[in-house]
């Protein structure tokens, strides 16, 4: 029986011929990542269990990402934690203030992660790198403190959907639209501990910061992992960037899926996930009359230089309507800085957005950005749940970066042809 993309990375790792779904294994890491949120778990772990040293210092990454600059006295000391210990074991990715940027967008930019490689991270949304023909997958901290110190982690093969793109997205509409219409689907649950494999002639059409926003979101559909195909826009991406080299890994043609799901990308509308789950999708245009309070484009999901592109478009030359701040965040320094050099960020200010250092921040009502009751807002973050950005009765809708910010200059929730 022929093996999926991920099962071929899976039993790589396991130094085995072959694994089947269900399957317990023993995989070697390329890569244990951990935030300002769960390291200091993870190191407190480390400690107890005795461990003295990292199985390989360039193979630990550490993004001070969630509450920095630091928003208060405890992250402050969450930060520290992590510097010491990062000193102490001499880890080469360590991302702190000026050098740090949201996790998920920062690793694949500097080329810490690549393709073939297989990812632990004590942060759900870990399953990002499959974008570039990776198996990453989050972790709790105690499995990142583990990996830490072995370089190992335990897994149960998963089972496999296929997702057969064909045509090409409408020029309105990007991987996050994609991706929210696929939750919308099959639901939260609809790929439980399965790998969510991407194939199709589709495929090639999607930009790499297109297929990114679509692993990222695998979670929210309940998968172990995202994972595309490696292509020539995966190399593309690749080359001049990553510390490795790829591994390129193929799905077998005889390779079993529990099921295949065709995706026409031409079909794709701007689309909208509903409070209180991600499931909850319309598309933007049957929405009617929403008034929203805040608007929110940046996280791991859509903090990428073509997120800022769509935002400018829209936001450039015009003005946020009275009553809504409209918060943009750049994933990384080096995102930032492009928009700086490209003018974005003057645009974004005239036109009455303010714009943050990269922070995840208001995606997990963290700070810059919390909701009090009764507010609504519409954000290119990963999830609505209640409470998820402030008071138990305030109210998430997740779009795309062009549909939150033709939502900016509205007021309300707005197909982005309206502007």
């Amino acid at each position: 029986m022929g093996m999926t993309l991920t099962q071929k990375i899976l039993a790589a790792h396991a130094g085995l011929e072959t694994v089947n779904p269900g399957q317990l294994i023993r995989a070697k890491l390329d890569i244990v990542l951990g935030n300002d949120i769960t390291t200091p778990v993870a190191i407190n772990e480390f400690t107890k269990n005795g461990f003295s040293s990292v199985f390989d210092k360039d193979k630990i990454a550490i993004v001070l990402d969630h509450f920095v600059p630091n928003k208060d006295i405890k992250a402050a000391q969450q930060s520290k934690q992590c510097r010491e210990f990062a000193c102490a074991h001499c880890v080469s990715h360590f991302y702190d203030v000026g050098k740090m940027g949201i996790e998920h967008a920062l690793l694949p930019e500097q080329g810490v992660v690549t393709a073939g490689d297989c990812i632990i991270g004590a942060d759900s949304h870990t399953c990002t790198y499959g974008a570039l023909g990776a198996f990453s997958t989050g972790v709790g901290s105690t499995d990142m403190a583990a990996g830490m110190a072995t370089g190992e982690a335990w897994f149960k093969v998963p089972a496999a959907i296929r997702f057969q793109l064909t045509g090409k997205l409408p020029a309105n509409c990007s991987g996050k639209d994609v991706i929210l219409s696929i939750i919308g689907k099959i639901g939260v649950d609809g790929a439980l501990y399965k790998s969510m494999e991407f194939t199709g002639p589709g495929v090639a059409s999607l930009s790499m910061d297109d297929r990114l926003c679509i692993c990222n979101m695998a979670i929210e559909a309940g998968a172990k992992n995202g994972i595309f195909p490696v292509d020539d826009v995966t190399l593309s991406y690749l080359e001049g960037r990553s510390e490795r080299t790829p591994k390129i890994f193929e799905a077998d043609p005889d390779a079993v899926y529990e099921q295949t799901i065709d995706i026409d990308l031409s079909e794709i509308v701007p689309t909208v996930a509903c409070p209180h789950l991600p499931e909850n999708t319309r598309p933007a245009a049957e929405l009617g009359h929403i008034k929203i309070d805040q608007v929110v484009i940046g996280s791991c999901t859509n903090g990428r230089m073509e997120d800022m592109e769509a935002a400018y478009k829209t936001l450039n030359g015009n003005t946020v309507a009275p009553g809504v701040r409209c918060i943009i965040i750049p994933a990384t320094m080096q995102i930032y800085k492009e928009c700086v050099q490209r003018g974005y960020v003057t645009a974004f200010i005239d036109a009455g957005a303010v714009v943050s250092t990269p922070t995840c921040g208001p995606c997990l009502g963290g700070y810059m950005g919390i909701l009090a009751a009764g507010e609504r807002c519409i954000a290119t973050t990963n999830r609505n749940f209640v409470g998820r950005m402030g008071h138990v009765d305030s109210e998430v809708y997740l779009a795309s970066p062009a549909t939150a910010a033709a939502s900016a200059l509205t007021g309300y929730i707005t197909y982005p042809k309206e502007v």
